[in-house]
Order: C-alpha cells, then sequence, then structure tokens
C-alpha cells in the first residue's frame, strides 16, 4: 500500500497547482477560475515502474460552516464520521462537493490543507480546519502564497497551531526539488506510522533526481563533442565566387550547430517532464541572444585572463584560432606553435570560431570546408549555455503558469558558471576539448567520461540534490 494524501482547501487556492508541482505533471489543469476542479482525480508518481505516491486533487469546499454544524452534531463512533456524512448527504446537490473531497479521506489518504497566504483568515477557512480535525486524520497544513503584494502568513500559522499536525509554506510556483523534498520529509511528523514509507519514498526520489543528472551530464556531453568535430564543406569550381560560398557555408554551419542544441535542450525538457507547456525565454534572458553573437560571446565563457590560461594549457595546434567572424566581426588568423603562442592567439582571438579553407582539389575543383571548431572558448559558451538552461528547467515547477527568469549570479562581467571552474575543472575540459577536436593522437576515454563527471557535479550543485 503506497502513501496517499488529499489535497483540500477553499476554491482557488492553488490546489491544482500544489499537485502538479508535487508530481512534476504539468497536463493538469490549474486555472484562476474559482471552483474548476468538480471531481477528485489520483495523481500516482511511477518510479523505475513501481509505484511511490499518490496524491488527490480535490474540490473546494462549498458548504463549510453547515458541513461543521453537521460534524459538531454527530453522536456516533468518531472514526466513523467521515462514511457516515458522505453516505448521508451523497445524494444531496448541495453537498455534493463536500462528498467529493471526503471521500478519499474517507477511504484512508492523509490530509494537506492549503491555503492562499497572500489573503486574511476567514470564518470560512476556521470551519474548514475544525472539520479536518475532526475527522481524526493526519493532517498538514500548507501556505501556498500566489502574490507577494501582502502577507497574512503570520495569522494564517496563528490558526493552524490548533487545528493541525504540522506546518509549512510551500509556494507551489517557485519550489525547487529541494522544497518538495523538505515538504515531504515534513509529512513524516503528521504521523509516526508513515515515517518509514516516507523515508524509502523520499530516497526514491533523490535516486531518481539523480539519474536524470547522469542522463543529462552525458547527454550534454555527447552534444557538445558532436557540435565541437562538426563541419560542412562544399566543392565549387576553380571560377567560383569565393566569398559568397564562405558566406552560405558559415550559414549552413551555424543553421546546423544550433539545430544540434536545440534538439539538446528539448530532451533536457523531457527528462525533468516538462512536456504541455513550453518553456519561453524571457526577452532579457542570456539565452535569447543567438549562439554565434557577440552579446553571447561577451557575457559567457572565460574571462580574457582565465582564456589566456587555457590557450596556454591547450597550446599547440589549438591555438590555431581560424578566421570566421561571430555576428559579422573579422578578428583575423591567429596560427601558434606551442604554449606561449597557444595563450596570445586566445587572447587576441577569443571570439573567433573557425575558417572556411580549401581541403583539397579534385578534377578541376576545389572543396572547401569550415569547421570544426577549433577555439576552446566555443567549449566553454556551450557548457554556459547547457548550464544555464538546465537551470531553467530544473526551477520550472510544474504547476507555474507564468513565465519566469531565473536571476544569474553575476561574476566580473560574465554570467554563466564556467568562469567559476578550479584550474583542475578547466585542464579536465581543456582534455576532453582536445580528444573531441581529434587534436589529441589517442582517443583517452577517461578525458571524455571526467568531463561527464565534471557536468554532473555541476548539475547537482545547481539542483542542490545534495542538501
Amino acid at each position: 500500500m503506497i502513501p496517499e494524501f488529499a489535497i483540500l482547501g477553499h476554491p482557488n487556492e492553488g490546489k491544482s497547482s500544489v499537485v502538479s508541482t508535487l508530481t512534476e505533471d504539468d497536463k493538469i489543469k490549474v486555472s484562476q477560475i474559482p471552483g474548476e476542479t468538480r471531481e477528485s482525480k489520483k495523481y500516482t508518481i511511477t518510479i523505475d515502474d513501481k509505484k511511490i505516491i499518490s496524491f488527490v486533487d480535490t474540490p473546494g469546499f462549498q458548504m463549510p460552516k453547515k458541513t461543521l454544524a453537521w460534524f459538531k452534531a454527530y453522536k456516533g463512533r468518531p472514526d466513523q464520521i467521515i462514511e457516515i456524512f458522505i453516505d448521508t448527504f451523497k445524494d444531496d446537490p448541495f453537498y455534493v462537493d463536500e462528498c467529493e473531497l471526503l471521500l478519499p479521506v474517507a477511504k484512508g489518504a492523509g490530509i494537506i490543507y492549503v491555503v492562499d497566504g497572500s489573503r486574511p483568515v476567514r470564518d470560512d477557512d476556521l470551519a474548514e480546519m475544525e472539520i479536518l480535525r475532526l475527522t481524526g486524520r493526519p493532517r498538514m497544513a500548507i501556505i501556498n502564497s500566489k502574490t507577494s503584494e501582502k502577507n497574512y502568513i503570520s495569522d494564517w500559522k496563528l490558526e493552524f497551531q490548533k487545528h493541525f499536525n504540522c506546518i509549512r509554506e510551500f509556494n507551489s510556483n517557485t519550489a525547487d526539488f529541494s522544497e518538495r523534498i523538505k515538504m515531504l520529509d515534513s509529512l513524516k511528523a503528521i504521523d509516526q506510522e508513515m515515517e518509514d514509507v516516507l523515508y524509502h519514498v523520499i530516497a526514491a526520489f533523490k535516486k531518481e533526481r539523480h539519474k536524470r543528472n547522469c542522463l543529462v551530464a552525458a547527454l550534454i556531453s555527447l552534444t557538445l563533442e558532436k557540435i565541437l568535430s562538426f563541419h560542412v564543406s562544399q566543392s565549387v569550381a576553380l571560377s567560383f565566387d569565393r566569398k559568397r560560398v564562405e558566406e552560405r557555408l558559415e550559414k549552413k554551419y551555424h543553421a546546423a550547430i544550433k539545430k544540434i542544441e536545440k534538439l539538446m535542450f528539448k530532451k533536457i525538457r523531457s527528462l525533468f517532464q516538462h512536456t504541455l507547456f513550453e518553456y519561453h525565454l524571457l526577452e532579457y534572458s542570456i539565452l535569447r541572444h543567438d549562439l554565434f553573437s557577440q552579446q553571447t560571446w561577451e557575457l559567457l565563457g572565460l574571462t580574457r585572463q582565465q582564456l589566456t590560461t587555457a590557450g596556454a594549457v591547450i597550446g599547440g595546434s589549438a591555438g590555431a584560432v581560424l578566421d570566421t567572424a561571430a555576428a559579422g566581426i573579422t578578428f583575423g588568423v591567429f596560427t601558434a606553435m606551442g604554449g606561449i603562442l597557444g595563450a596570445g592567439s586566445a587572447w587576441f582571438g577569443g571570439k573567433k570560431i573557425t575558417r572556411v579553407k580549401k581541403a583539397g582539389i579534385r578534377f578541376g575543383k576545389d572543396k572547401l570546408k569550415l569547421g570544426p571548431n577549433k577555439n576552446i572558448q566555443f567549449l566553454y559558451i556551450l557548457i554556459d549555455r547547457a548550464l544555464i538552461y538546465y537551470s531553467h528547467i530544473i526551477n520550472r515547477p510544474h504547476g507555474c503558469r507564468n513565465l519566469q527568469e531565473l536571476s544569474q549570479k553575476e561574476k566580473s562581467d560574465k554570467k554563466g558558471y564556467s568562469t567559476g571552474f578550479s584550474s583542475r575543472e578547466k585542464k579536465i575540459c581543456a582534455k576532453y576539448f582536445k580528444i573531441v577536436t581529434g587534436q589529441s593522437l589517442i582517443r583517452d576515454k577517461k578525458a571524455v567520461s571526467d568531463f561527464e563527471e565534471l557536468i554532473e557535479s555541476r548539475l547537482n550543485k545547481i539542483d542542490r540534490i545534495y542538501d
């Protein structure tokens, strides 16, 4: 028997939003119109084909004062009060919502009572709290503040202390993974018999989360390898218009890279079960900038000083930052031979991508080739964009129906994550870069696995999975 909890409360308090966030199900209808939910519906979380926990979305109370009057007048066995109430009023249209919302409680579900902490406590709320107390079922009250303009949380807590085993603030529009885990952990306090089973539920959630982050780390590593080794080419006659062909190849190269990155973003969304509501980035989001734009290269990746060090670590052929402009800006050709010159080329060619070059002459034709990318800064740009998108996705609760922007912690003039990498982490990136761009004669599998571990550790840190 898996644990089950009924989400109860007044209409339009955010019950459906709470269920949507707790179950990671964005298909649950969330409406601003009171009374949209008329029938109780159970949502069961399944992990590895095993049912873990269920939450029941219920209608809101409609007749709390009259229902409370009946509860107070009841003289039968206390443990049968809900069943007798439902049997008494099951055919009464005035009590249809009360019977429907109390039905899962009658079947043994624990109670999670939801209120909007941005409004004051009313008489109907006091009646609902007393009804739930008289059921004798294990119960928690959560404050789901829908706006931050007004705050009556202290008043709600004062009343909750009289009626509930446990009280918790839980905003379904902002709650991340750690907040959901903390709420589940708090549920253990409402009934000692639930402690052991909820402990295993929490362990299953954490294990599943860790599994997802492992998959995302592998996805990012494979995608970046595909991007960094990607190239396009075209055979042309000896009398071709070089500039026009170069522009055509550059456009084709950019479009292909963006498509690969977009597919990675889509898979990350899918792994975290954002299926129905497309995540639209706000106008001022860093990810709104084009991957090859000047803004992207200024805001993400390493600083110039860090890039100089990275160039020195790579050295040799990696210093050959070839000439195709990012956002139409040309920085020229910088060919390095060794660590020191590699550092110099990284400094001066930090925003360069690659160059269209001759790949050979056959049967009177030239074959022009664009790519693969040999600029390590591009790796850090891609890492930052992947981690920023990941942070947006994991911090968007499934019950939220409004656009949100995750504030980015600024470090120097950079807004990504890679600028905070340690020397050891940057060395791991350098080794990975040399492998995937073909600059190493031996394919060191450990370099790739070390890079995946680095990305996974960053994902776990962003996700606060071990908090």
